[in-house]
């Protein structure tokens, strides 16, 4: 239940605290006065997109919190605990939605103090209040919606996951048994190609570490007598030549000298360690040379075969399209589509008999679907017919009509569309609603539907705003009884222009829009006793208000409240 609304800087709204109760509440006041601002700024609690024209002028942000007791309602609290959005430290069975707006056209959404998306608030408020607009009637027109009111009013949820998922399992099936079907069906020599590919892949491919030590055994081969004539040249350099000492020669004996003369001053001892250490590397140097000579010999017959197996491999790689580098992974590559094509029959077979398990499984779940909702539907179209007739529409009928197509294939809603079946006037045949409805009866069979609808299944709180528009007279006091027999099982909050309406109500709200400091400032404040007579007259007579009408407030007062002691 919705127990508090705080507002700030929204619209023309300064700065209002208001603490709702349980049962009927209205919200009344003069056309202009704000009074739709709490419906609106509910909608933002909802997750309603918001922009920075709702921020009153002058003011950086506009701010609304909601606080909202979960008794009663365990699908909020569990929601919470799930996200671990519940408020630990305090009571648990009250949760608080901030939304602000910002200058910059930015908003953020907070619940219990936490940031959390839109997405996120947009689910958790579903579980705690429902508004329904003045041209909320209007959405009844269409079938989709209409299947909505119908699923909420029986309440299968069960039922409708389970027909979800069995209908994308079965859609899945479909799209894999296509592409099999497809691979399958293709031309015969498919499957010859892909062998044919796969064997050529497998005798001539070869890994890329084969492939870089074949291109290196080529550079090697194909250089050979440089690298045998430059090898030779640096051992000469090394070991010398006969007719002058080599340099390894010549640094060892330079190693020698300075180490003769060290023992005369020791800064010479890292010199004559450095000299050391580069004679000992120039012999290592010189003894690895000799062997790499040894090794070395001018081969043109391997030569001559490297050349033509990288010349076989980039032939293979051009045909393929490829690297010669990227034959391996090709080959794993249609070595699988190959499996894949051979294997084909015998999936297609097993994925067949998985489709028809899960056809039958759907279609369990979808006669068992359609059954809930006729049932749904002959106890919502005879709520409905009631209120109707309450309304003024003595002569009319009401009917939804579940129509199933066991033919369809599975859908995620199951085998059903529904039709709204009116007929407003005695004589007339019984018509879509989306067909012959006019504004004014659409707007009381719309209130019938969300009346009967919720009255099966109550929301914690539910808002109307003007709903009552188009209506007056003894039509309009019954919409006000329906409204207050609603709150019986719900909180109901309506903005209403109507003193029918406002009279039955268990609370009264008045927006009041006043001037000062050169800005407009809206407030709301409770109306009891003398006060709330006082704007029941102001609704029923205008700006001159006189005894008679403050009399016929009173009285309409008396007979609601006598009315609402009958029923209870």
């Amino acid at each position: 239940m919705l127990q508090r609304l705080r507002v700030r800087d929204f619209a023309i709204v300064d700065r209002i605290e208001v603490a709702f109760q349980s049962g009927f509440s209205v919200v009344t006041g003069e056309t202009g006065a704000g009074k739709s601002l709490v419906v609106d700024a509910l909608g933002l609690v909802k997750g309603a997109r918001g922009d920075s024209t709702w921020i009153r002028h002058g003011a950086e942000r506009a701010e609304i919190e909601a606080e909202f007791a979960l008794a009663g309602i365990p699908l909020a609290s569990a929601w919470l605990r799930e996200r671990e959005l519940d408020d630990a430290e305090e009571s648990s069975e009250v949760c608080r939605i901030r939304r602000t707006l910002r200058a910059d056209g930015s908003s953020r959404a907070y619940i219990n103090d936490r940031a959390v998306s839109l997405v996120l608030l947009r689910e958790l408020s579903a579980h705690l209040l429902a508004i329904h607009g003045q041209h909320e009637h209007q959405a009844l027109l269409d079938r989709t919606r209409q299947l909505e009111l119908l699923d909420t009013v029986a309440d299968h949820h069960g039922l409708l996951d389970a027909v979800r998922v069995e209908a994308s399992a079965w859609r899945d099936g479909e799209r894999k048994l296509a592409d099999l079907l497809a691979l399958g069906a293709s031309d015969p020599a498919l499957f010859d190609l892909l062998e044919f590919q796969v064997a050529e892949l497998e005798r001539d491919g070869i890994e890329p570490v084969a492939l870089v030590q074949l291109e290196a055994d080529h550079r090697r081969l194909a250089h050979s007598r440089e690298l045998i004539e430059g090898a030779q040249r640096v051992s000469d350099l090394l070991d010398g030549d006969g007719e002058q000492a080599g340099v390894n020669t010549r640094v060892g004996t330079a190693a020698q000298q300075v180490e003769s003369l060290r023992a005369h001053d020791a800064l010479l001892d890292p010199i004559a360690a450095s000299l050391a250490q580069a004679s000992a590397a120039l012999d290592d140097a010189a003894a690895e040379l000799t062997r790499y000579l040894d090794r070395q010999e001018i081969d043109p017959s391997r030569l001559e075969e490297i050349e033509g197996r990288l010349t076989q491999l980039h032939a293979l790689a051009r045909k393929h399209r490829v690297k010669p580098g990227d034959l391996h992974e090709l080959h794993d590559s249609l070595r699988a589509r190959f499996e894949a094509v051979r294997n084909a029959g015998g999936a297609i077979d097993a994925l067949r008999a998985e489709q028809a398990e899960s056809l039958e499984r759907y279609a369990a779940n979808a006669r068992a679907l359609s059954r809930s909702r006729v049932e749904a539907a002959a106890r919502l179209s005879a709520g409905t017919l009631e209120l109707m007739r309450q309304l003024g529409m003595a002569a009319g009928r009401f009917a939804i009509e579940v129509q199933t197509d066991v033919d369809a294939p599975p859908s995620t809603h199951g085998a059903d569309a529904v039709e709204m079946m009116v007929s407003a006037n005695a004589g007339q045949p019984m018509r879509p609603l989306r067909k012959v409805a006019s504004g004014g009866e659409l707007s009381r069979i719309g209130l019938a539907l969300q009346v009967a609808a919720k009255g099966q299944r109550p929301a914690p709180t539910l808002v109307f705003d003007e709903v009552d528009s188009g209506i007056g007279g003894a039509v309009a006091e019954i919409v006000g009884r329906l409204l207050h027999r609603l709150g019986e099982h719900s909180q109901v909050l309506c903005v209403t222009h109507l003193a029918q309406v406002a009279a039955q109500a268990d609370h009264h709200w008045t927006a009041t829009k006043m001037t000062g400091d050169g800005q407009t400032h809206t407030s709301l404040q409770p109306l009891t006793g003398a006060h709330r007579q006082a704007e029941i007259a102001r609704m029923l007579g205008g700006v001159d208000v006189g005894s008679e009408t403050l009399a016929h407030a009173r009285q309409m007062l008396r007979t609601a409240a006598s009315g609402a002691i009958r029923s209870s």
